[in-house]
């Protein structure tokens, strides 16, 4: 079918040389392609707000006399930096789980996300979250501050300690915080503006993930508690998958999603880049869990160990229940089995033995199959399975330190019930998923509304999302070799 194209009308421009000099920037810039739209001016002009408030705030780093770097120090820093580098790498994986199983005329949308999504998280995170999440108390265990950015001096005492200095400390910290947000992308992907969710990520790492993250891991009112999530079960999975899921519910399904209640089948375009993503994201994770002892020791090589076992438990028991419900075995569920698995085993991977460990990802890999159906039911529409995986999976790897937990780096004594440690510690592992679920719900169903609010909602036009978001979006595709001609 041809269509025939109109000329559109003109509109008189203005040389260069004819207009005032007040005039001539601004006829410049509009001249360049992409800096046509008074949205793409606004954004331009934040560029000058940022300059002027780095030269306000910027530290520099103070000249200190520290003495001989001892074994202790290098071996420590070195690792954290070599873990920070395996987490952010997940990224890679991140955006070719989510990539692969969504359609094609999308991917350049989800890998712009998951690409950009990371500096924003870093920008966030060092302008104020991390001063947020490990600041300190200003309200007692709930809410912490330290002022703009951080101090990047290296005392003496670190060095003869053995201890991170602050820089390695803040990139690894980092990754984290851009994780959580990566999350998200997969929940709203296919339906969501872009310039909405980058605003939503900026307000995610920079104040909702640091506030809720501080309660355990700087000391707050969960430590307290006793409450247990070595590496983030909780507080960056599921927080992650919290806020995700407030943004896919206010979105709604993707169009033909749901036909009279039943879901239909929206096959991912590339389950070659799905697998690999998936064992780029198997990989990252030993800089995730290991990297969370925080210091290269003997615990390092077992924390691996338990992450491994847990990932292996997942992918079968996710394997096995989707063989005995769809027939066959279904590739993206070995995924999310894998997924779910290492997700089940993050919060106790320094707290479960191997068996423990292997039997939480095994567990994980049977509720990720039956948490996709029950989605589905509920008519929301989770495109690559996220909430299955970084959510219900993150509240159970939580509570399975209360279940059968040990306290394996300490004294060795039970935490969980059925090690005979009582319902204490699950009780207050159950108090802290509930916690993050709640804070995570009505901060992001706040954060969501009022960006909807401002930028005239935060779904594409019904129009770019049957054409796809690459081009709506983007203006480009990733396959254009395989584009139709119409």
């Amino acid at each position: 079918m041809t269509t025939a194209m109109q000329t559109p009308q003109r509109r008189s421009r203005s040389k260069l040389q004819d207009v005032s000099l007040v005039d001539g920037p601004m006829l410049l810039l509009r001249s360049i392609r992409g800096f046509s739209s008074n949205r793409s001016l606004l954004w331009l002009a934040t560029v000058p707000l940022a300059l002027f408030g780095l030269g306000l705030f910027n530290l520099s780093a103070h000249a200190a006399e520290l003495p001989e770097l001892n074994a202790a120090f290098l071996a420590n820093n070195l690792w954290l930096l070599i873990a920070t580098i395996l987490v952010i790498f997940m990224n890679a994986g991140f955006a070719m789980v989510e990539a692969g199983m969504c359609r094609s005329k999308n991917a350049v949308n989800i890998l712009a996300k998951n690409l950009f999504v990371f500096a924003l998280a870093v920008t966030a995170y060092w302008t104020v979250g991390y001063s947020i999440m490990y600041g300190g108390s200003i309200a007692g265990g709930w809410l912490y501050f330290n002022g703009l950015f951080f101090d990047p001096t290296v005392t003496a005492e670190t060095v003869a300690d053995g201890g991170l200095v602050p820089t390695v400390d803040f990139l690894f910290q980092s990754a984290f915080a851009g994780t959580a947000a990566t999350i998200v992308s997969g929940l709203v992907a296919e339906r969501v503006k872009f310039g909405e969710f980058v605003v939503f990520a900026l307000v995610l790492t920079a104040v909702i993930y640091p506030i809720s993250g501080s309660w355990q891991w700087n000391g707050g009112w969960l430590s307290e508690l006793g409450f247990v999530d070595f590496a983030g079960s909780s507080i960056v999975h599921s927080v992650g998958a919290w806020a995700g899921l407030v943004g896919a519910m206010l979105l709604g399904p993707r169009i033909g999603k749901f036909v009279s209640g039943k879901p239909q089948a929206m096959p991912g375009h590339n389950m070659a880049i799905a697998t690999l993503g998936a064992l780029v994201l198997w990989i990252g994770w030993y800089g995730f869990n290991p990297g969370s002892q925080l210091a290269m020791d003997q615990w390092v090589p077992y924390v691996a160990v338990t992450t491994t076992l847990a990932a292996a438990g997942g992918a079968i028991g996710a394997t096995v229940i989707s063989t005995m419900t769809s027939g066959k075995p279904d590739l993206t569920m070995i995924i999310n089995g894998i997924l779910a698995g290492l997700v089940s085993i993050t919060a106790g991977c320094a707290n479960l033995t191997l068996v423990g460990s292997w039997l939480a990802g095994l567990v994980g890999g049977v509720i990720v199959v039956f948490a996709v159906s029950a989605l589905d039911a509920a008519e929301i529409d989770d495109p690559v399975g996220a909430f299955s995986v970084h959510g219900v999976c993150g509240v159970w790897g939580t509570l399975v330190v209360g279940i059968w937990g040990y306290d394996i780096q300490g004294d060795g004594s039970p935490l969980g019930f059925l090690v005979g440690a009582g319902f204490n510690q699950f009780f207050v592992q159950a108090l802290g998923c509930a916690a993050y679920a709640i804070w995570t719900l009505v901060t992001c169903w706040i954060a969501w509304s009022v960006i909807g609010g401002l930028f005239g909602g935060i779904r594409v036009s019904e129009k770019e999302e049957i054409q796809g978001l690459d081009i709506g979006e983007h203006g480009m595709e990733a396959y254009p070799d395989f584009a139709s001609i119409k």
